[in-house]
């Protein structure tokens, strides 16, 4: 009765010792770049403790966090069965288009027209990866080729339509889609001394889908099982080629919430100075978080976190690419701390099975040595 605790105990010691060694490890590793450059790792630390402490810094990094969130749990889902939607990017930056553009043309109540632009930007998301998929489960196409070959098709049509006289129009050097009404604009929470974007609640429901779905649903199970064996998974009935096109569906229609944060609470429009590179960013996220809902959360923060201190940074005279080589030895060492953790404890789980079957074999052995 006692090993169902003690295995309780040991997931957990395994759970908390993968990221602490990754921490313990990139702070290693990052102070000894900037002692190797000449710079004072201690008081880089400090000063980005400070300045990321202070009341506006924890603003924006939350509302950066959100679009990253959105990013890692799209990228996420397709890690969850070895499908690797390298197309984000360009899923988020098409939705986030033809979603603006419908919200400019229209002109209804709020309460009807941000679900309809939201709508409008998870199905055009979508729509884009599910093409990726039809392809990997129709033709056998790798979804990593399809998808980056998407993300440039796919800035190809923004950059036609989104040109004076078609879908756009000029502000100075600002080339936009039409702007939403304000009655479309997102709520956002009165802080001080910024704003919280509203769009953090469509974080957290995304998020919560993400874990329901995905760990406690047949569905969830499937795909993680044709993840682990496509030839298991189709020999117990579950549809291989269905599954695949069913999560990329899913991954794009998240991907298309990407842009949200920015369209419904900081620009109201789609223009050539629209953010880029989010899909990226979440698939570095959704490695750092180990694609868990909550750890891709965390993740989001510390690389909001990463961002708004590196500026602070360079006003204090360190090197601007400090940063990215931060980002970069995060993710490194999580991945390699990870992977040892994994590691030493399959070998515990061998040694106890082995020191169980010993035991066992013992046990018989004595019985057999009493006489009848």
């Amino acid at each position: 009765m006692s090993s169902p605790p003690r295995i309780d105990r040991e997931k957990l010691v395994l759970a908390v010792a993968a990221p602490l060694l990754a921490i313990v490890t990139a702070m290693a590793i990052t102070s000894a770049v900037m002692g190797l450059t000449g710079d004072n790792p201690f008081r880089a630390f400090s000063v980005m403790l400070d300045y990321g402490s202070k009341s506006d810094s924890q603003v924006w990094i939350i509302n950066k966090a959100i679009p990253y969130y959105l990013a890692a749990a799209a990228v996420a889902i397709g890690f969850r069965m070895n499908l690797f939607n390298i197309g984000v990017d360009g899923q988020y930056r098409v939705a986030a288009f033809f979603a603006a553009v419908v919200g400019g043309a229209l002109s209804l109540p709020g309460v009807v027209q941000i679900p309809v632009i939201l709508l409008t930007a998870m199905a055009c998301g979508a729509i884009w990866a599910g093409i990726a998929g039809y392809l990997k489960a129709t033709r056998g196409v790798s979804e990593v080729i399809t998808t980056i070959m998407l993300n440039f098709i796919g800035g190809s049509l923004i950059a036609y339509f989104l040109q004076e006289g078609r879908l756009a129009e000029r502000e100075e050097n600002i080339i936009h889609t039409e702007d939403i009404p304000d009655s479309s604009w997102f709520f956002e929470f009165a802080t001080n001394p910024n704003p919280v974007h509203g769009t953090i609640l469509v974080a957290v429901a995304v998020g919560i889908a993400y874990w329901f779905v995905l760990g406690r649903t047949r569905f969830g199970f499937d795909l993680r099982a044709v993840g682990r064996s496509e030839a298991a998974a189709e020999a117990s009935g579950v549809s291989v080629k269905r599954t695949v096109v069913t999560a990329m569906l899913l991954s794009g229609a998240v991907a298309g919430l990407v842009g949200m944060p920015t369209l419904l609470n900081e620009s109201g429009n789609y223009g050539n100075d629209f953010p880029e590179g989010l899909g990226f960013t979440g698939i570095a996220i959704a490695l750092l978080g180990r694609n868990h809902a909550v750890g891709m959360g965390l993740a989001a923060l510390l690389w909001g976190f990463l961002e708004r201190t590196g500026t602070q940074l360079e006003f204090e005279g360190y090197d601007q690419e400090i940063v990215g080589v931060m980002q970069g030895i995060i993710v490194l060492s999580v991945v390699v701390a990870y992977e040892l953790v994994r590691r030493w404890g399959i070998r515990r789980q061998q040694r106890q099975v082995g020191e169980q079957l010993a035991a066992q074999s013992r046990g018989h052995d004595d019985t057999a040595e009493v006489p009848a």
